[in-house]
């Protein structure tokens, strides 16, 4: 993939792996729903959780941009990130993520409901700007005729955003 095609297969989904540091153990993964603005991916998440402590202590971050199609197909993007809490903005990415996991945009006439959640929950937006990416291409077995020199993997690639 080169430049224009990793950002539009990160543009094209919806969900990724969302890892990033502990204290203690090894790295932290948990499956997010985002979306973009501009080059920007965007993640709700609440301020208590450990993602947003974990950005508090290191704003470095990896997503895994899944394809949720088989063969599963996916793209490593590395991020800085940051906590924005400003409310509309924290609201307006919740209805923006609950449009993409519903498929469809969602009525003005939910927007209370979710304000509401956003504070019982004490939600924030997770922005992550990228800064490089990671990719290498799939290889997958459909039938013994696939088994081969076609399987063989390479290195992959990193490119800039």
């Amino acid at each position: 993939m080169d430049q224009q095609e990793r950002r539009e297969f990160v543009r094209s989904h919806r969900t990724a792996i969302f890892g990033y540091g502990r204290k203690q153990h090894g790295p932290s993964m948990s499956v997010v729903y985002y979306v973009m603005d501009g080059d920007d991916i965007l993640v709700s998440t609440m301020g208590g959780r450990a993602k947003a402590k974990a950005i508090a202590r290191n704003p470095k971050l990896s997503l895994c941009i899944l394809d949720e199609k088989w063969p599963l197909t996916y793209l490593l993007v590395y991020c800085d990130a940051r906590i924005e809490t400003e409310p509309t903005k924290v609201v307006d990415l919740m209805l923006r993520i609950a449009g993409v996991m519903a498929g469809k945009p969602m009525p003005d006439s939910v927007r209370p409901i979710v304000e509401e959640g956003a504070k019982r929950e004490g939600r924030v937006v997770v922005r992550c700007t990228p800064y490089e990416t990671f990719h290498s291409p799939p290889k997958h077995v459909h039938d013994a005729k696939d088994v081969g020199e076609k399987l063989l993997h390479g290195l992959g690639d990193a490119m800039p955003w």
